[in-house]
């Protein structure tokens, strides 16, 4: 009886130990992919504030100040000569 009482306890021991072997393969698997896309994630992340560190250090540049003042503002260098196209009639 001692016998049959320790094989039904191994067995269920052996079925318990079983299924949380199956629910952690999924579960690490879960965690793996995951990981995958963060890994992902993070290389655009850096290559984007890589792109937003150089647009930083361009925007202090007086070659980006000229552009926007020829261009939003209108301005020109004083030894410029502007040209404007005739209106054809």
């Amino acid at each position: 009886m001692a016998i049959i009482g320790i094989t039904l306890v191994v067995g269920s021991l052996a079925v318990v130990v079983n299924i949380r072997s199956s629910t952690m393969k999924s579960k690490a698997q879960e965690y793996e992919l995951r990981y995958e896309t963060l890994q992902a994630q993070l290389a655009k992340e850096k290559e984007r504030s890589a792109e937003l560190k150089w647009r930083s250090d361009y925007v202090q540049t007086k070659q980006y100040i000229e552009k926007v003042a020829k261009e939003k503002l209108g301005m020109v260098k004083e030894d410029e000569i502007l040209l404007k196209p005739s209106n054809p009639q």
